[in-house]
């Protein structure tokens, strides 16, 4: 398959471009190879053009157009653009293609594309990273030497005009795409759809980090083999591709947007967040999100919808195919069906937290009174947190307010429930740990008052071991009272019993989290609501009385 790649440079050195078509680079640090007189090493194979310039003088012709015109004289300004035209390995076997007619088809492509234009066209035929494949490089001048007709792909008038710079905008860069294509299928060369987004999306920033990456890490580990140590990792992977296999394995088998979100924090620690209806990832070691269409069409939300539809449909028509004992359909009931205390853990609520901020009350906001330019950014955001409260109202269905302020008391509710239950738990676990305590307390000074029981000078020996004894009379009457009565516990059960707790504990934290969340956000909204309408809930309603009345 062909492939076009762009890159820009804001070198002003034209002549390293030339070199580097020319003489053989490393691959990793882009310097020239040098042999062991210290010169550089021609390519074995490349063809090289030029278009309306001479090749070998292209970089002094540059300076002389940059000059003319005035341009190209700022370090932050793009001096020249790089195309990459990489043809696939099969083409040359399979297909017929070689250096000629790569060559060939990189300067039509050229002269048809990059019109006007001083331009290097050059073909190497070893391929990158010995892959064999053959590729054309295309390097042009950011600045137009020759009037041209305009063409439809040209956002401007004046990008036809010497003089002026190369735009690469969204439909020029679908044009060379589409011409791509379409020059491959004329070649009868292999080809895929370029204009569709990649399934996995992988940047040339992220190809040579994850090179760079799996090249150290194989030093790394043949160090340790030298050293008689088996590596425990042997694939490095970039963040994005982490993201990428643990969304695969998660989106495997989960049913629904909520399982997806919980199999990934829990088995990867990844933070799934639904913001306007685009999935987004935050990785474990990040502190900004990455979106699902940087990581590819995979990872965004209509192909992981279709999948979780999937994921269910199979698994119900292998619960009609298959007759199974009847199980508890839900995580509680089958908690409760294992574990006589599962009754305590709560059924896992899953929220995604969106973006929704607070309007801001122009009134009231000091600073805004301070600076009209504040006070416009302000009004600009309270329209976009309008427009979100709506959608949102819409999107869970609330049809009128006495519905949501129902659904937020709701909330609210179960947060103070959520709430309640974190605290019996704690004062549990707190009750458990001092069993734990005065148990151990008890049994370590056990033997000392069987000792004391069977001493003949009693008073003597109290007076010895006064403070063992005294540790020991307080252990074992803060038992008595915590038992009303009954046997001790043991040792063993009351750990297990510590080991239940701190699991219920974790669970029912993590809930009310989210439940306090969930609230916090109700109230965003209702505030908005406030905000928008001009007047409070409670305000509507006391009026509604009035008029009843």
């Amino acid at each position: 398959m062909a492939v076009i790649k762009h890159i820009a440079s804001k070198n002003a050195d034209y002549g390293e471009s030339e070199r580097y078509l020319i003489f053989q680079h490393n691959e990793y640090t882009q310097k020239p190879i040098l042999d062991d007189e210290g010169h550089m090493i021609l390519r074995e194979e490349y063809y090289l053009d030029g278009l309306n310039c001479d090749p070998f003088t292209f970089a002094s012709e540059c300076q002389e157009l940059n000059s003319y015109y005035h341009k190209n004289k700022n370090f932050n300004e793009i001096k020249s653009h790089h195309y990459i035209i990489s043809f696939d390995p099969k083409d040359k076997e399979e297909c017929g293609l070689t250096g000629e007619r790569a060559q060939q088809l990189g300067l039509t492509f050229a002269k048809k594309n990059f019109p006007g234009h001083q331009a290097l066209v050059c073909t190497h035929t070893d391929g990158h990273n010995e892959s064999g494949n053959i590729h054309v490089h295309i390097v042009i001048n950011s600045l137009r030497k020759y009037d041209v007709p305009q063409e439809p792909y040209m956002e401007f008038d004046c990008e036809s005009k010497a003089g002026y710079k190369h735009h690469l905008s969204t439909a020029y860069l679908a044009h060379l795409k589409q011409d791509v294509m379409d020059m491959c299928q004329k070649e009868g060369l292999h080809q895929v759809d370029l204009l569709s987004p990649a399934e996995r999306k992988i940047t040339e920033k992220e190809y040579w980090a994850q090179r760079r990456g799996q090249e150290t890490l194989d030093k790394l580990n043949q160090k340790m083999l030298e050293d008689g140590i088996t590596p425990k990792e042997t694939r490095y992977q970039t963040e994005k591709q982490f993201l990428r296999d643990a969304i695969d394995d998660a989106a495997s088998t989960a049913k629904s947007p909520e399982e997806f979100a919980q199999i990934l924090d829990k088995k990867y620690h990844i933070i799934f967040k639904i913001s306007r209806n685009r999935y987004s990832y935050l990785h474990p070691g990040r502190k900004k999100y990455i979106t699902g269409r940087n990581l590819g069409t995979r990872y965004e939300e209509d192909f992981l919808l279709q999948t979780f539809k999937e994921n269910a449909k199979s698994l119900s028509d292998r619960k009609m195919k298959i007759e199974e004992p009847q199980v508890p359909n839900t995580v509680k009931d089958l908690q409760t069906a294992l574990s006589p205390d599962a009754s305590d853990i709560p059924v896992p609520f899953i929220f995604i937290k969106s973006d929704l901020r607070l309007v801001i009350d122009l009134q009231t906001c000091i600073k805004a009174q301070q600076s009209e330019a504040y006070a416009q950014k302000v009004k600009l955001s309270n329209l976009k947190q309008m427009a979100q409260t709506v959608a949102y109202i819409q999107e869970h269905g609330y049809n009128s307010l006495e519905d949501f302020h129902t659904a937020l008391d709701q909330a609210s509710d179960q947060t103070s429930a959520a709430r309640k239950s974190l605290k019996d738990t704690e004062q549990q676990l707190k009750d458990v740990n001092e069993q734990i305590h005065f148990t151990g307390q008890y049994l370590a000074y056990k033997n000392v008052y069987t000792d004391y029981r069977k001493s003949r000078n009693k008073g003597k020996f109290y007076e010895e071991h006064r403070a063992e004894l005294s540790l020991y009379d307080t252990a074992l009457r803060t038992l008595k009272e915590k038992s009303d009565g009954n046997k001790l516990p043991s040792m063993k059960a009351l750990y297990a019993e510590k080991d239940r707790l701190i699991e219920l504990r974790d669970m029912q934290r993590e809930d009310f989290s989210n439940r306090r969340d969930y609230e916090r956000e109700f109230r965003t909204v209702s505030a908005n609501i406030d905000m928008i309408l001009g007047k409070s809930y409670e305000q509507e309603q006391q009026i509604e009385k009035e008029q009843n009345l």
